[in-house]
């Protein structure tokens, strides 16, 4: 479907064309259809597929077509897991409300917050932010949901993984009206978590369902390289980087320390512009990475799974996982940082010993075969922990056979019946002897 075939503002229309925006992706032409008839939306659609054009089109067109419930309580709300991806969604946004009366804010943690306070008490249109700092804002009365005429909760379930729960069930309550429409995106719909919060909020929604995050990215090419020490992780860091043409590329990392370590070392061996982003940081100096990374200043990124989700890096080629995340879902959305916007990418992921389990949680839970193998210039000792099985099996054999063993100990001594008792009238009562 092209663009200008949606039934929406033509100063919208004007906005994605200047973008570069000339037709709709799948979630977009699914999503936008019923959320323009103002009904709730209940979508699940894989990493890079534009879902934040999904959801921003139809509400931006609502607010500029219909009056406001209250003239002070914002009328749009935006929820996302982490500051990051809340300040990319704020950027879009601003984006497509130039040129109109549509004021837009960004309310996050690690900001002023008798600024914010001071911001929210000028009734912008459209706030933006994570469920936190929301909360506490709300908490504070510095703001009210009671006009809210849209509640869009973005990547619900990392929210929820992040422990936001009890925040968003708050939220929900200080916007629970029947005018309100909710738009809830996640990665995944098979998140008990994510159905419960969805019973909540949603009132009969529209299912969509596109493109299982578990089905494999055609535009994503996947290796895996057997690693058997850390100093072998390391070579092949710097062989991948050597050997793959790419224009950014993202190394993820399980720790923060490793993070530093690892910008540091690429930086010194290949005199490369590696730079370090973790959660330790202050706001600003995040901000600060992640906008000097986007406009092309650095060549690689190295982070934790705080930049895994969400945010639109469109000349990354390449993702290298130099420890895989504990989480099966955590690697679809750190390979999602590549293959964007139907560009062609490539993920590399080292597997160590401790990097095992879950390299095992991962092919169980995508639908499509993965292998992983020795390099060709870095042949490794470790080929998998294939025995790891066996042995569980052993402790829960032994377990059994200790309980029959139990069991039968058991069976030999005779039980006491209770209810039972015998005549003890005969039997003499002793007496004290008084001294």
């Amino acid at each position: 479907m092209l663009i200008t075939d949606l039934p929406v503002s033509h100063k919208i229309i004007s906005k994605l064309q200047e973008f570069g925006f000339s037709s709709l992706t799948d979630i977009q032409e699914k999503c936008i259809a019923p959320a323009l008839l103002g009904k709730d939306i209940l979508a699940c659609s894989q990493t890079g597929s534009g879902k934040t054009f999904a959801f921003l089109v139809p509400s931006i067109h609502r607010l500029l077509n219909s009056k406001a419930l209250s003239k002070q309580d914002p009328r749009a709300l935006i929820l996302a897991p982490t500051r990051e991806l809340a300040k990319q969604v704020f950027l879009e946004t601003k984006k497509l409300c130039s040129g109109t009366k549509l004021n837009v804010s960004l309310i996050v943690g690690g900001e002023n917050y008798n600024d914010q306070a001071k911001m929210l008490k000028r009734s912008p249109d459209i706030v933006i932010g994570t469920a936190g700092r929301i909360f506490d804002h709300l908490q504070s009365k510095h703001f009210f949901l009671n006009g809210l005429e849209l509640l869009v909760l973005d990547e619900a379930d990392r929210m929820l993984d992040l422990g936001f729960s009890d925040a968003l069930i708050a939220i929900n309550r200080y916007a629970d009206h029947r005018k309100r429409q909710t738009l809830l995106f996640s990665a995944t719909l098979d998140h008990p978590d994510v159905l419960k919060m969805a019973n909540r909020i949603v009132k009969a929604p529209v299912h969509i369902n596109v493109g299982l995050s578990t089905q494999k990215h055609e535009q994503i090419q996947q290796s895996f390289y057997f690693a058997e020490s850390l100093t072998q992780k390391e070579e092949l860091l710097n062989s991948v980087l050597e050997e793959r043409s790419y224009n950014q590329a993202i190394v993820f990392t399980a720790t923060r320390e490793d993070t530093t370590r690892l910008a540091l070392l690429l930086n010194e061996q290949n005199a490369r512009s590696a730079l370090a982003l973790s959660g330790d940081l202050l706001q600003k100096q995040r901000s600060a990475i992640l906008s000097g990374f986007s406009r092309g200043q650095y060549s690689i990124l190295v982070t934790t799974d705080l930049a895994s989700r969400g945010l639109d890096l469109r000349k990354v080629g390449l993702v290298i996982n130099f420890d895989l995340p504990k989480q099966a879902d955590e690697y679809i959305h750190r390979i999602g940082r590549t293959g964007r916007a139907g560009e062609s990418g490539e993920a590399v992921s080292l597997v160590g010993k401790k990097d095992w389990q879950s390299f095992v949680s991962i092919r169980q839970h995508i639908d499509y075969e993965i292998a992983c193998g020795s390099h060709p210039s870095h042949p490794s000792r470790f080929t998998g922990l294939k025995h790891t099985v066996k042995s569980k099996l052993k402790k829960t054999s032994s377990i059994s056979s200790n309980k029959k063993t139990v069991n039968t100990t058991l069976k030999k001594t005779k039980r006491i019946n209770t209810q039972v008792g015998s005549e003890a009238g005969h039997i003499p009562i002793p007496r004290k002897i008084k001294q």
